[in-house]
C-alpha cells in the first residue's frame, strides 16, 4: 500500500481556509495548472506531498525593511 497521503478537492479546499474554491480546483485542472494531481476514474485526489512541494514553490520570501529599524529606534 502506499505510504502517501492523498486529499480531495474539498479537503484541499479547507487546508487553503477557502481562499482557493473547489471551482477553482477544478478550473486548474482543466487548464493543467495548480497543485499536481491524480485522477483515478472520477476520484481527483491531492498528493499532501506535491501539496507541500507546491507551497514551497509559491513561497514568498520578503526581506527586512531597514527603515522600519531606524523608525523603531528614533521613538526611543
Amino acid at each position: 500500500m502506499d505510504p502517501r497521503r492523498y486529499l480531495t478537492a474539498e479537503e484541499v479546499a479547507e487546508r487553503y481556509r477557502g481562499s482557493i474554491s473547489i471551482g477553482t480546483l477544478r478550473n486548474w485542472r482543466a487548464m493543467r495548472i495548480g497543485p499536481t494531481f491524480i485522477k483515478i476514474g472520477k476520484a481527483v485526489l491531492y498528493p499532501v506531498d506535491e501539496l507541500d512541494a507546491w507551497d514551497e514553490k509559491n513561497r514568498v520570501t520578503c526581506r527586512a525593511s531597514t527603515r522600519l529599524g531606524m523608525r523603531g529606534q528614533d521613538q526611543v
